[in-house]
Formats: structure tokens, C-alpha cells, sequence
């Protein structure tokens, strides 16, 4: 049975070869920055990053680091435990605490990350006869949470506020009890903003709540970086908001969702991920305060990051490549068919430029693309050296 089952898998992996559709991993020797350093056939070469999450560039800060190591200091390497049994440091209280108090909410409640904290929220919240309108572009964290419930579930075209409002009255019709709006805050894939006043406005008229996953933006969209509910005005108006600790927020792991205290107390009692997996690593929990504490701050680096942002978009639309619109740091650069995606992704490597392609089942197919996002941790330097590498390497392959 295992042989044939290997053998199975083998025909499986073979197709995904063929299909151009295999991921390989690549070596970093050393930290998450504007550069790094990949190792390959025992070779090290410093490359452009482009394609990290590490939009403050917080990844390797000096003090996010020194606080990690006070925190390991302190607290140990770890709790060995779940938190309802013998798990919350007052290290873990003080950074629930602190995420609310930036995002402006009741409490947070921390999870090991935000897929887990995306799989949680729903299933405690809502039962068979309430409902989730969820947007088709939605991570696949949110799509995996809302197949744990038993809500019944409706989706609307992304950021189509017409099919929402069709969504919302089909589930009236149904007799939903309780609905809820669930919406990236910035569609990762695409670098789009959601349409959050008219999506709160629609869920003000047809008394739904509005579940916002903004991985993608707390830190460094929005006043202070408080993320697209303050970018657009609505921060008051989204009941609930998931987020990552392991994008701008220092980068290293865990999740959280911030709301009301009813909710936090309620996800305590029975979201599955928070109850059944460990307590967040010590020193992980002090280099995210700290982290919150000076993305706070950042205008500088938020300033950086949209001049950087604005610089790589406009060089690569001169070169001629098709790019997504778009106001974030994440610029999708076009290609449609994966094995283009893989080809153009190892000519940057050749140039000294780290991307990564993005196919299907990550898009669909036929939207294959390289993903870029820009960091504040990145020079002008490195911003034109990425340029040109584009613009040379989309002419080899006649993409431009």
C-alpha cells in the first residue's frame, strides 16, 4: 500500500514538474534585509531582496533584535504548553494589550500565526443559521475559516460592492440570523485596497458585521501605520481586524485578531488554534512590542517605503512591462503563464535580483506573475539595480 501510494505522489510531483508549477526553496545565509545573502552549491552572493514582507524593514533592527534577547533573557525559550493550562506569560498579555491599543479595539488575543488566527475566528463566532459573505480574492486562510464553520457561506466578485449588497439580500431572503463581511484589507496577490467605507456603509444598512484581515498593511499603511481602516477612514466602523506578526510588525511569526471584548473573550474560550497550540516563543512576543513600538513612529520609514514604491513602478512601466495598478508596496509585474514566471524569476537571480514567480494554485491560470514588494530596509541604489536587472532580463526573454 505505501509503495503504491509513493508512486502516486511521484506521478503527482512529476506533473507538477512538467507543468512548470514546481516551487523550489532557496538557502538565506543570514538575516531578512534589504539584501541577503543565498547560498547555492556552497556559493554566497549578496542579492536585491524583493520579494520579503519586511515592509518597515524591521526584520533585522538592531533594537527588535536586543528586545528578542531580553525577552529570552527574561522568559525563557518557551512555555511547552498551551496558555488555558499553564502558558500566558504576562509577556503575552502585555503584547495583546498593545496590539488593541493600537488598532483601537477592546483586546487581541494572539495565535502562532494568522492563518491560525484566520481558521479561528469564524467557527466560535457564527453557527448554521447566520452567514459570511466573503470576497472571492480572500487568502486562503479566510477561505479555509470559513469552511470550518457552519455558516452558510456566499461570495461576491472582488471589491463588486453591487454582488455584495446582492449577497447580503440573498442571505435576508435565507434568514440569516447574524451576517458577517469578511474582506482582505490589501488583496496580497494584486496589491489592492478593499473598498472598506463602502463595505462598512452596506454593512451599516443590512446590520452585518465587518471582519477585516489586514496582514498586509498594519504597520506601514495608514496613520501610524494603523493599517486600511485608518487608511480609509473606517477605523471605527470594522468590528474585526486579523493581523501578522511576521510582516511589518518585525517579521518573525504569530497572529492576532483584535475586536470587542465579548468576541476576544468568546475566542478564548473556543477557538480551536488558540486552545489546542503553544503560547507565542518568549522572545518572539518582546521583539513584536517592541516592533508595534517603533512602526508607531515610522513616518520616516513609511515615507521611504512609498517613494521607493513609487520609483521601482514607475521605471519598470517605462521599460514596458504590464503591472497591476495599485497604491501599496506590493506590485505584481505580469506575466500570465508560469513557466515565463519561473524563466524571468531565475534571469533576476542571474542579475542579482531575489524575486519569486507566483502561479497557480497561488493565482489562476493564465495570471502568472512576479510578485515584487518594496522595503524601507532598501537603498535607492538597490531600487535602480532592480530596474535595470528587470529591464535587461525582460528583453533577453522578449517580454519587453
Amino acid at each position: 500500500m505505501t509503495s503504491s501510494v509513493d508512486d502516486r505522489i511521484r506521478e503527482l510531483l512529476s506533473q507538477i514538474r512538467a507543468d512548470g508549477l514546481y516551487k523550489q526553496e532557496r538557502l538565506i545565509a543570514g538575516p531578512q534585509g534589504g539584501t541577503v545573502r543565498i547560498r547555492s552549491g556552497g556559493v554566497e552572493r549578496e542579492v536585491v531582496n524583493l520579494c520579503a514582507n519586511n515592509y518597515l524593514g524591521l526584520a533585522s533592527h538592531p533594537d527588535v533584535v536586543a528586545a528578542a534577547k531580553a525577552g529570552l533573557d527574561e522568559f525563557g525559550f518557551g512555555m511547552a504548553s498551551v496558555r488555558f493550562i499553564c502558558g500566558t506569560q504576562t509577556l503575552h498579555r502585555e503584547l495583546e494589550q498593545t496590539i488593541a491599543r493600537y488598532l483601537g479595539k477592546d483586546d487581541a488575543v494572539l495565535f502562532a500565526a494568522c492563518f491560525d488566527a484566520n481558521g479561528g475566528v469564524f467557527e466560535p463566532l457564527l453557527e448554521a443559521d447566520d452567514a459570511i459573505i466573503s470576497d472571492s480574492l480572500n487568502h486562503a486562510s479566510i477561505i479555509d475559516g470559513v469552511r470550518l464553520c457552519k455558516a452558510k457561506r456566499y461570495r461576491f466578485a472582488n471589491g463588486d460592492m453591487n454582488e455584495l449588497e446582492d449577497r447580503l439580500k440573498e442571505a435576508d431572503r435565507n434568514g440569516a440570523r447574524f451576517k458577517l463581511i469578511a474582506t482582505d484589507g490589501v488583496f496580497s496577490m494584486d496589491g489592492y485596497v478593499a473598498n472598506l467605507p463602502a463595505i462598512c456603509d452596506l454593512a451599516e444598512r443590512y446590520g452585518a458585521l465587518v471582519m477585516v484581515d489586514d496582514c498586509h498593511a498594519t504597520g506601514h499603511l495608514g496613520e501610524s501605520g494603523r493599517g486600511t481602516p485608518a487608511l480609509t477612514g473606517v477605523k471605527q466602523r470594522v468590528d474585526i481586524v486579523t493581523g501578522t506578526l511576521g510582516k511589518s510588525l518585525g517579521g518573525a511569526m504569530g497572529g492576532f485578531v483584535a475586536a470587542s471584548q465579548p468576541i476576544i473573550d468568546l475566542l478564548r474560550q473556543r477557538s480551536r488554534p488558540y486552545l489546542f497550540s503553544n503560547s507565542l516563543a518568549p522572545a518572539v512576543a518582546a521583539g513584536s512590542i517592541k516592533a508595534i513600538e517603533i512602526a508607531q513612529g515610522a513616518d520616516d520609514r513609511r515615507q521611504k517605503l512609498a517613494i521607493h514604491s513609487g520609483r521601482f513602478r514607475s521605471g519598470l512601466e517605462n521599460a514596458g512591462f504590464e503591472l497591476l495598478p495599485g497604491v501599496t508596496p506590493i506590485i505584481p509585474v505580469m506575466l500570465h503563464e508560469a513557466p515565463l514566471a519561473q524563466k524571468m524569476a531565475a534571469a533576476l537571480d542571474e542579475r542579482g535580483v531575489y524575486v519569486a514567480g507566483f502561479f497557480y494554485p497561488v493565482v489562476p491560470k493564465g495570471k502568472a506573475r512576479i510578485r515584487t514588494q518594496m522595503s524601507a530596509a532598501l537603498t535607492e541604489k538597490d531600487v535602480d539595480h532592480a530596474v535595470d536587472a528587470f529591464a535587461d532580463a525582460g528583453k533577453a526573454l522578449g517580454i519587453i
